[in-house]
């Protein structure tokens, strides 16, 4: 048969076999022509005949038979003039090496059935983008010196419409002017590309090309990232290289074969997941997630990636037991062709968007996570910090009358803060499988637990690195999240919640405002302690400093018992006044405070040659900044 449209130049393939190419998108798959029809091409090296089987065919794998490239790349292509725009197909894949016959999804669709149903639909990806302005300018603001207030949002969980999920335009438009209001900075979207079981989140991909069609179409997505755009709001999406399901029409046995898993299961089989994991060392698999990554970041303008469970990917025995894991060549646990899959991958990400960032889900203490790779690095730009996380959460998980037992939980992260690029996570994955909202993580009565909620989120805005939480923590929904339904907005009428939502709102307005929150996040001249030993009373002290040198003084007291007459010092002398106070009564909490200004007195303290005497309310976060300069 005689291709009329041939998508793949020999250079293409080429980039293909060796593991390089990075738009793969704009070769394999479906895509439509000027002319009519569409041209198809799908990798599988070990099929003995390949069909494109579709509702204009009948479902007839006699109809459009695919021809197999000559050069050996084991690419299969074919062009059919009665391919339309949503129309739906598979490929029907005769497996030479055991005669299995296969029906499968295209691996690079850009569309795809509501699932239960499993066909791809023909689609192209036209749009009329209107945020120029925010293109043009993104880079600082996704910078590592730029404030970072991220909310996470699962999307078919956050609002509801007469217990109906959203579409992407109606979503856009609500959730943007939410943030907007709350001063967000960003979102993560848990993953959007699409996947056959709801309730995975999205974290068990089958299509890497494809947003999921709940919420809409592709252009619905475009749209929504447009708008979140154009009101000022940067988007990241979550994104999972690291395993996918063993779906029968999605990549697993793609072709009879171990295609883009590794065929041992000690390798290519993830126990805790149930899913298969990528086949990192074949340079075809490389390839086709490269360009997953960058199409996102091209053709949805999307700000970022968050690269989920690069723990699983770096670790040959990750939640394995003696005996279920080979080691690498050199007898370690290391993987090696994970290692160099995500440099590449994060060469590329910088390489073709430099205003864009990429954020690692590491969990262990591996080094240099965000450090580039020409330092020895995995060249991301930032990594969550889960440490942080779990003893932050440990400790205030604590009574207070313990707590001075347990002081250096929330000091030890100062040791390791400056070692990478830190995320401070409060995600999803700390309000499910019976973890607990976050408010009912508090001790204490509900007074005490939203006092400390808000003293807790005061200390995680004024902590180095850039900030996360996940959607309905910032308003202390009581329930666990669950991803049928929608969160509890019902209760942000009541006073405690209500209060919480509006801290949270002034904590972004004043994380935004003050450039010692936030420029200097990643190096310890940003940092200084000015108390880190006072476990009697459970009282931390701490500048936050601006390039410029000029200091936030940050003071927590995590006991319900308010502290009267402590002096602090400070580097400077002057008026300071109160930015924020975690007790103010607008946020429900008692009101006690130092009357919004303090003036510093020549008595030296902490090693400082001036000093403040304070009024510590119960179970708070204050933020003070020198107003004039004595």
């Amino acid at each position: 048969m005689h291709i009329e449209h041939p998508r793949l130049s020999e250079h293409d393939v080429w980039l293909f076999r060796e593991g390089t190419h990075a738009k793969l998108h704009d070769t394999m798959g479906c895509h439509l022509q000027p002319g009519g029809g569409a041209s198809f091409a799908v990798w599988a090296p070990n099929a003995q005949a390949v069909s494109v089987i579709a509702d204009w065919n009948g479902w007839d794998d006699s109809a459009m038979r695919l021809e197999p490239r000559p050069d050996g790349s084991g690419v299969w292509e074919g062009f059919d003039p009665d391919a339309v725009r949503g129309a739906v197909y598979k490929y029907r894949i005769f497996s030479a090496a055991n005669g299995n016959v296969l029906e499968k999804a295209d691996p690079f669709a850009f569309y795809a059935e509501p699932p239960p149903a499993t066909g791809s639909r023909v689609w192209s990806l036209e749009h009329t983008w209107n945020d120029d302005a925010w293109m043009a300018a993104r880079g600082p603001k996704n910078a590592l010196d730029a404030p970072m207030s991220t909310y996470e949002l699962h999307a078919g969980s956050w609002q509801r419409q007469d217990g109906q999920m959203l579409g992407w335009r109606e979503l856009g438009e609500r959730l943007a002017g939410y943030l907007v209001d709350m001063g967000f900075t960003h979102v993560e979207l848990m993953p959007v590309t699409e996947h056959p079981f709801y309730g995975s989140w999205g974290y068990q991909t089958t299509g890497y090309f494809a947003p999921t069609s709940r919420y809409g179409t592709p252009q619905d997505f475009m749209a929504f990232v447009d708008h979140m755009h154009q009101r000022g709001i940067g988007v990241l999406l979550d994104w999972v290289p690291s395993h996918f399901p063993t779906d029968a029409h999605g990549l697993a046995f793609f072709d009879g074969t171990h295609l883009y898993e590794h065929a041992d299961p000690r390798q290519g089989f993830h126990p805790e997941w149930n899913s298969s994991i990528f086949n990192y060392g074949r340079n075809e698999v490389r390839s086709f997630l490269i360009s997953s990554a960058l199409f996102w970041l091209e053709h949805y303008h999307l700000d970022g990636l968050r690269v989920d469970a690069v723990a699983s990917m770096l670790y040959l025995d990750y939640a394995r037991q003696p005996g279920e894991w080979i080691p690498n060549v050199h007898g370690g646990r290391e993987n090696l062709e994970a290692i160099g899959f995500l440099r590449d991958l994060n060469r590329a990400v910088y390489r073709e968007h430099p205003d864009t960032v990429s954020v690692a889900e590491e969990s262990t203490a591996w080094p240099m996570v965000s450090r580039p790779t020409d330092m020895g690095g995995l060249g991301f730009g930032m990594k969550w910090n889960m440490g942080w996380m779990h003893d932050t959460l440990s400790y205030f998980a604590k009574d207070p009358v313990h707590r001075r037992h347990h002081h250096h939980q929330l000091t030890f992260s100062l040791v390791y803060a400056f070692n990478e690029n830190f995320v401070l996570p409060l995600s999803h994955d700390e309000v499910v499988h019976g973890k607990g909202s976050l408010i009912n993580k508090m001790p204490g009565d509900a007074w005490q637990q939203f006092a400390n909620l808000r003293a807790l989120f005061g200390l995680m805005w004024t902590h180095p690195g850039k900030k996360l939480l996940f959607m309905g923590g910032e308003f202390g929904q009581r329930r666990e999240w669950t991803h049928d339904g929608e969160l509890e907005w019902w209760v942000t009428g009541q006073e405690g919640h209500g209060g919480l939502q509006h801290f949270v709102r002034e904590l972004n307005r004043v994380y935004k405002a003050e450039p010692a929150l936030y420029e200097v996040d990643f190096s310890p001249d940003g940092f200084e302690w000015v108390e880190a030993d006072d476990a009697q009373n459970s009282v931390f002290a701490f500048l936050r400093k601006a390039r410029n040198g000029d200091p936030v003084l940050v003071v927590c007291n995590l006991t319900p018992l308010p502290r009267t007459n402590y002096r602090l010092g400070v580097p400077l002398p002057g008026l300071w006044r109160e930015l924020l106070n975690s007790d103010a009564r607008d946020y429900g909490g008692a009101g006690w405070g130092n009357m919004g200004t303090v003036e510093s007195a020549p008595l030296p303290a902490q090693g400082r040659p001036h000093s403040l005497t304070l009024t510590l309310p119960p179970l708070s976060t204050l933020i003070l900044k020198l107003e004039t300069h004595a």
